[in-house]
C-alpha cells in the first residue's frame, strides 16, 4: 500500500528543517491500517489502498483549437474525445470531464503538479482555456480484486459488466452518496477511485464496510 507520507520525508517530529512536501499527510493517513486489515484474500479477494499526492491537473480548451494540438503534442497523447475515454502515453493519463474539460493525470518521477501545470499553460499560450492543478483536491482509492467489481455495485448506479465498462474508461459518478470519478484500470478488476478530499473518509469507510461480506464462503 501506498505510504500516507511520500518517500522524501517521515513525520512531522522529524525535524524544524523539513519541507511542507516532506510533512504533508495524506486524507486517509489515519485509515491506513484499516484498509490494510480489510483486505480479503482467496477467489473473492479484494484490496483497498489510498494513492496520496497524485499530480492532478484540470484542463479546459476547445479540442478543435491550435491550442489543443500543441497540448496533444506536449502530452505525447491525444485528448478523449467521447465521454467515459481515457488516453495515456507514459506517465500521463487523461480523463475526458466534458466536451471541453479533461483532467491530466501524472506519475512522472520527480515532478509534482506545479511542473505538469506549467507545461501546459506554456502549450495553452494566449489562447483561450484554463490550466489549474488540483492535485490537493482529490486523492485516489484503489479497489482491486476478484471481488471489486461487487463491492462497487453495492451503491454505483453505472453498469459495471464488462459488457459496458471496461479498463481505460472513467466517468463521474456516486459510490454511496459520495460523488467521485472512477476509473477502471485493468481487467483484475482494478479501479481507481477519486473522491474530493473531505468525502474521501467517509468513501473509504464505505467500501470497508462494503468489502467485509466477502471475508465469508459465497452462498449458494
Amino acid at each position: 500500500m501506498a505510504e500516507p507520507m511520500n518517500a522524501e520525508g517521515a513525520g512531522a517530529g522529524s525535524g524544524a528543517g523539513a519541507g511542507p512536501v516532506a510533512l504533508r499527510i495524506s486524507p486517509l493517513a489515519h485509515l491506513a491500517e484499516r484498509m490494510r486489515t480489510a483486505a480479503v484474500t482467496g477467489p473473492r479477494g479484494v484490496t483497498l489502498t489510498e494513492w496520496p499526492f497524485s499530480t492532478m491537473v484540470n484542463l479546459r480548451v476547445d479540442p478543435a483549437s491550435e491550442a489543443a494540438d500543441r497540448i496533444e503534442k506536449s502530452l505525447g497523447a491525444p485528448l478523449p474525445r467521447q465521454c467515459g475515454h481515457t488516453t495515456a502515453s507514459g506517465a500521463h493519463t487523461v480523463l475526458w470531464l466534458g466536451p471541453d474539460e479533461w483532467l491530466v493525470l501524472s506519475q512522472a518521477e520527480g515532478t509534482d503538479g506545479t511542473a505538469v501545470a506549467a507545461g501546459l499553460r506554456a502549450a495553452l499560450g494566449a489562447d483561450p482555456g484554463s490550466v489549474v492543478d488540483v492535485s490537493a483536491n482529490r486523492t485516489t482509492l484503489e479497489l482491486s480484486g476478484p471481488a471489486a467489481r461487487q463491492v462497487l455495485e453495492k451503491g454505483c448506479p453505472l453498469d459495471l459488466h464488462p459488457r459496458a465498462f471496461g479498463p481505460g474508461h472513467a466517468v463521474s459518478t456516486t459510490v454511496g452518496p459520495v460523488a467521485a470519478l472512477l476509473w477502471q484500470v485493468d481487467d483484475a478488476p482494478t479501479y481507481r477511485l477519486l473522491p474530493r478530499s473531505s468525502f474521501a473518509d467517509y468513501l473509504a469507510r464505505w467500501l470497508i464496510d462494503a468489502m467485509s461480506e466477502y471475508r465469508g464462503p459465497e452462498l449458494p
